[in-house]
């Protein structure tokens, strides 16, 4: 008996070791599965950051380069401007109503000229700004004496703009002053309202990329409904020719048909003098007139 026990207890206790062993072998298959897959995702985030790393590099180059753009040279800003405005005019406008650096009849060549038809004629967009000023306050924010020579060289520029660019009989009444920068344009209407009023007294008024944006849409709208409604105008006109030449159509034809009631008239009488004249001849033929 104690045999028999002895045999049982052994047989339990191996197939207790196969048991935990062929776990534990369940288990490191598991872990290196685990470990596979995380290597992977770590690998695919140190993929992601190094491109991070490249994309925040270019951006950091970019910024720099708009600062240089801002901080150098007057030529180096202006180009800036007026390439940002024409991305947008270019962008948004039809080709046929826009034109860059063109001759005014005064002599003056503006930056950016949108045709509009007369009224309210061609506006003007100028992309010059005054940034050495603005410049000037960056540097000391508290002085006084800058912002008034801000102000003032805004003024200024306000001045030339309307009177280069608002020619009665030739332009718009008003122009456009393009600021290519969102961050001075909130500064000027946030810092110097009277400047912003002062300008619209002009009839200059100050955009920024943004509100370009929306005016140029606005007025491709318009110019589209100005398009449909010249075709409309058109194909009225057309119409009402049409409408005339058909009347006069049905003049003629009316004309036309009582002359064929006429002649049919005219036939049926002739008709009726035949049947009256053929009798007759036949009378006249048959009469016996004698022979000499």
């Amino acid at each position: 008996m104690t045999t028999y026990i002895l045999i049982l207890l052994s047989v339990i206790v191996f197939l207790l070791l196969v048991l935990i062993f062929r776990k534990q072998t369940i288990d490191l298959s598991g872990l290196r599965e685990d470990n596979a897959r995380l290597r992977e995702r770590l690998a695919e985030r140190l993929g992601m950051l190094s491109q991070n790393a490249i994309e925040l590099k270019n951006i950091s180059g970019d910024i720099a380069n708009f600062k240089d753009i801002l901080m150098g040279n007057k030529q180096a800003r202006g180009i800036f401007g007026e390439k940002r405005l024409e991305d947008l005019v270019r962008d948004i406008m039809p080709p046929e109503t826009y034109a860059f650096q063109s001759v005014l009849s005064t002599g003056v060549r503006p930056d950016c000229i949108i045709r509009l038809p007369y009224p309210p004629g061609d506006m003007i967009i100028d992309s010059k700004f005054p940034l050495e000023s603005y410049n000037r306050i960056l540097e000391n924010k508290n002085d006084i004496g800058a912002r008034k020579q801000f102000e003032l060289d805004v003024r200024k520029h306000i001045d030339a703009i309307a009177e280069k660019y608002v020619i009665p009989g030739v332009t718009a009444e008003s122009a456009m002053m393009f600021i290519a920068s969102e961050s001075i344009f909130m500064e000027l209407h946030t810092s110097f309202p009277d400047t912003i009023e002062y300008a619209a007294h002009r009839k200059v008024f100050i955009v920024s990329p943004a509100t370009l944006w929306a005016t140029l849409n606005t007025i491709r709208a318009v110019l589209s409904d100005i398009k449909i409604k010249r075709v409309a105008n058109k194909i009225k006109r057309e119409l009402d020719l049409l409408l005339t030449d058909l009347g006069r159509l049905g003049e003629r034809a009316a004309k036309v048909d009582q002359h064929f009631t006429l002649a049919q008239k005219d036939m049926g009488e002739l008709q009726t003098s035949i049947s009256k004249i053929s009798p007759r001849a036949e009378k006249l033929r048959d009469m016996d007139f004698g022979e000499d």
